[in-house]
């Protein structure tokens, strides 16, 4: 049976719930939380749709607290239950910000990143609201899971100590976090939400939990403030479910009524103890805060839809693009404006992040791996035009550019033998007869000039890809599309459609942004779009497919051919699996971005052959990823502890 989505975050919520479990001389201890999950994974995804985004959106209607109870005493109180069960399902949707799913943030790692960045400002914010910031004297930390085995190669600690003085990912001068950190480790001082100072020591007062995780998500933290006393004085619990999304729990202050908050609104909730029905009074501040919030739950979506399927028959319905229908339900919460020119925003971030990574002069990434940026000599050879004028010649190269290849290859296998000779002290020798060299006469006799394919969309998209996420694995600011590790694939594929193939720059942006964010919320609602829950089939292979649908659309797709080819972008990328080498978002994410834009493009060309129909859908291939996901072990899922991270030495 269907729940509100608002109903599902406070069951939850409510499982990760720290219970205070005694007062001596006003210490509070904390238990354990709870490891029973009461919510089935259906209800538990929904859940999930609840994020910190800059205007608490919210995609429910206003609700009863619970699902009604059916009952069966007669068909008019059956009829009853049927009708609220009804109104449940229509507001059950997939529907979220475009905003919230493309969000402007700084690498390398969404769910690692930003996610834990946007959690301790969260939390320092609601230090201030409770009005016991001025209280506080210490804070302790902990990261749990993936965020404690990865967090380091991630920036987790970083990104979460910014989060605590305050800093937002859309505007942390990503320039000065490093020497940040280092004055907190020399002073062993953190500044809270800005303005006012501790003592922190980061060594002892930050732990990473390598081998616990938090029962509802790998990516769980804890963050637990203290008075001069040492005794507990708030405490709270986040989960950076991925793309940036954060779901926490009330902040849960220690003054006697055990009232709990909701985000960062002055909202009281329920008494632990007590009943939905005895709400915790409140002033005229509060009253005003929560009749806002109210207000906002009572906005839904214009043009809700569940599932793929749902989708294309609306756009039929209604003679709507997918695109259309995305537009329309922004303006439930924006103007139209505002709407337009946030999605132009967005184009401008992705295309500076392309801008810098391309003409970037450092040498490295940061790192113990000593990766090599790529991207700005990629995009010197394509601006020298070395694959030759048109396509004359074949994309052959001149004798001078670049000597055969065979020749090549015969003096390295020369120079080997010498090696080999010298070291024992013989002459070398080839291990070719002549007869076998006769055999080749004829089949091998002709020697090729080495040539180059002339596929200047493979290039563009290659470097454009790599270029964003080598500014990403440096810790530039990118957008999380749908997530940082994967924050190339839709900037390529848009920058090559608008440099090469558009005709309307303006509107393509839009009907491109706006494509992909409808699959991408399908892909939120029904399965995850974190590595840590999925592999990299939640990240590169959500891109992909969200790219493929965006870039069907802009070359004229129906919405029947546009759903065809997020299906086959996804299709080929299940079970692919998360192991950054060292932790670090380098091997294979970089590489892993360029092969998800190319298979992007490929997938929309096979659908805008067809007429739309396909045998697999993408509501079957959003399913079979989440099973996949589930069943994939967790040492490939965002832990550094199976696949290349453990068979690529480090130095």
């Amino acid at each position: 049976m269907s729940v509100s989505i608002r109903a599902l975050s406070r069951s939850i919520v409510a499982t990760s719930r720290v219970s205070i479990t005694s007062r001596t001389k006003g210490h509070f201890s904390v238990l354990e939380m709870r490891n029973a999950v009461h919510t089935n994974e259906r209800e538990i995804r929904m859940a999930r749709l609840v994020g910190y985004g800059r205007r608490g959106l919210s995609t429910t209607s206003a609700m009863p607290e619970a699902e009604p109870q059916r009952s069966h005493q007669n068909d008019k109180s059956a009829e009853a239950a049927d009708k609220s069960t009804a109104e449940h399902e229509s507001t059950n949707h997939a529907v979220v910000s475009t905003f919230d799913l493309f969000s402007i943030g700084v690498g390398p790692s969404s769910s690692h990143t930003v996610g834990p960045m946007r959690a301790g400002k969260i939390f320092a914010q609601d230090l201030v609201d409770h009005k016991i910031l001025s209280k506080v004297a210490s804070i302790k930390i902990d990261l749990y899971g993936s965020l404690a085995l990865t967090g380091i190669g991630h920036g987790t600690p970083n990104a979460t100590l910014m989060g605590l003085e305050g800093e937002m990912p859309e505007t942390v001068p990503t320039e000065t976090i490093i020497a940040r950190v280092e004055a907190m480790y020399e002073t062993n001082t953190i500044t809270l939400n800005g303005t006012h100072r501790i003592r922190f020591n980061p060594d002892k007062d930050m732990t990473l939990h390598y081998y616990e995780s938090l029962p509802q998500h790998p990516n769980g933290m804890r963050f637990t403030v203290f008075d001069t006393n040492g005794d507990m004085l708030a405490t709270n619990e986040y989960f950076s479910i991925g793309g940036g999304f954060v779901v926490n729990e009330k902040t849960q202050v220690a003054h006697g009524e055990n009232v709990f908050y909701r985000d960062t609104k002055h909202e009281p909730m329920y008494n632990s103890s007590s009943s939905p029905s005895s709400k915790i009074e409140c002033g005229p501040l509060e009253q005003a805060a929560m009749y806002e919030r109210t207000q906002q739950d009572l906005v839904t979506a214009a043009l809700p839809f569940r599932t793929g399927k749902d989708l294309i028959e609306m756009c039929e319905r209604e003679n709507l693009s997918i695109a259309e229908v995305v537009f329309l339900n922004e303006l439930q919460w924006r103007s139209r404006d505002d709407v337009v020119s946030s999605a132009y925003r967005i184009w401008n971030v992705m295309d500076d992040s392309i801008r810098r990574g391309c003409l970037s002069t450092e040498a490295k990434l940061p790192g113990r791996l000593n990766v090599s940026r790529r991207a700005p000599r990629l995009y010197q050879n394509l601006m020298r035009g070395i694959y030759g004028p048109g396509g004359s010649n074949q994309g052959q190269l001149s004798q001078t550019q670049s000597p055969a290849i065979t020749d090549g290859i015969q003096r390295m296998i020369a120079k080997t033998d010498d090696k080999h000779a010298i070291a024992k002290g013989e002459a070398p020798q080839t291990l070719i007869t002549t007869t076998q060299r006769t055999e080749l006469t004829g089949v091998f006799n002709k020697r090729r000039p080495a040539r180059r394919l002339l596929l200047p969309q493979l290039d563009y998209l290659s470097v454009y890809a790599i270029a964003v996420n080598e500014e990403n694995a440096a810790g530039g600011r990118v957008v999380t599309a749908p997530t940082n590790g994967a924050a190339g694939v839709i900037p390529a594929v848009l920058k090559y459609h608008l440099e090469f193939l558009s005709e309307d720059p303006s509107r393509d942006i839009l009907e491109f942004l706006f494509t992909s964010a409808a699959v991408g919320m399908l892909y939120k609602r029904g399965a995850s779009i974190s590595a840590a829950e999925m592999g990299c089939q939640g990240e590169v292979g959500v891109a992909c497919s969200m790219s493929a649908a965006a870039f069907a659309a802009v070359m004229g797709g129906t919405p029947a051919q546009v759903e065809n080819a997020a299906e086959i972008g996804m299709e080929h990328n299940l079970g692919l699996t998360c192991d950054p080498v060292d932790g670090l978002v380098q091997i294979p994410c970089i590489e892993r971005n360029a092969l998800g834009a190319v298979k992007a493009v490929t997938a929309a060309q096979l659908a805008l052959q067809g007429d739309g129909s396909h045998r697999v859908s993408l509501d079957q291939v959003i399913e079979t990823m989440r099973q996949t996901g589930q069943d994939m072990m967790s040492k490939y899922k965002e832990t550094s502890q199976g696949g290349l991270a453990v068979n690529v030495p480090i130095c």
